[in-house]
């Protein structure tokens, strides 16, 4: 039987993690208004319309709602690539359309985003290993780049990791200079970026026409 109109009742689940989301969104919120540093437990509480117990029912301090919101944006954001890149054949087109819903993401969630990629590398050393571990996660996607590449084998181990390193560094400029509603612009030439030490200048220009 379907249980009457205005009686359904939602899931602990649900409802804890609709919380989780509130209270890291408050968090990102904070962040960008007055710097991590200055946020406080009560800051985020008041943003997010919360009890303050409800705070600490989901996380044990700032800084592990901190960690909490680079964990939640990173898995969120490889979701969204993985799921672009996976619906297209060739390996650039991978590349393009991995970028575009990344920078899409960026776009969408600029607080969150610039918590994540500004912020978190002065928040700490476990903030700032847990960036290092974020772009560690997008390396599978460049890293076939070398299994279509004419120069596979002499290409340095550390490449993949150079490209997005760099990447995130352009993203990072134009996200302190204000500029988030305008960062899905950078998409062809993040794109070129890419493709180029795998392919070459050239076929790299190719790919972003095809």
């Amino acid at each position: 039987m379907r249980p009457p109109p205005g009686r359904q009742q939602l899931s602990r689940e649900f409802i804890a993690r609709h919380q989780r989301a509130r209270i890291i969104a408050a968090l990102a919120e904070e962040t960008v208004s007055r710097g991590y540093r200055a946020v406080t437990v009560a800051d985020i509480v008041s943003r997010a319309g919360i009890a303050r117990n409800t705070f600490y029912e989901n996380f044990s301090s700032k800084e592990d709602c901190f960690l909490a919101a680079q964990d939640y944006a990173v898995e969120e954001a490889l979701r969204r690539v993985v799921e672009a890149a996976g619906a297209v054949e060739s390996w650039p087109a991978r590349v393009d359309a991995g970028l575009a819903a990344f920078l899409g993401y960026v776009a969408e969630e600029p607080a969150l985003a610039r918590t994540c990629i500004v912020e978190a590398l002065s928040a700490g050393p476990d903030s700032l290993a847990r960036y290092e571990q974020s772009l560690q996660a997008f390396v599978p996607l460049l890293r076939i780049g070398r299994k279509v590449s004419p120069h596979g084998e002499e290409l340095p181990a550390t490449l993949e990791e150079t490209v997005i390193g760099g990447i995130f560094w352009v993203i990072y400029q134009r996200i302190i200079r204000g500029e988030t509603e305008r960062i899905e612009e950078l998409r062809p030439d993040l794109v070129e970026f890419a493709l180029t030490p795998y392919l070459g200048a050239e076929a790299a220009k190719q790919a972003l026409v095809e």
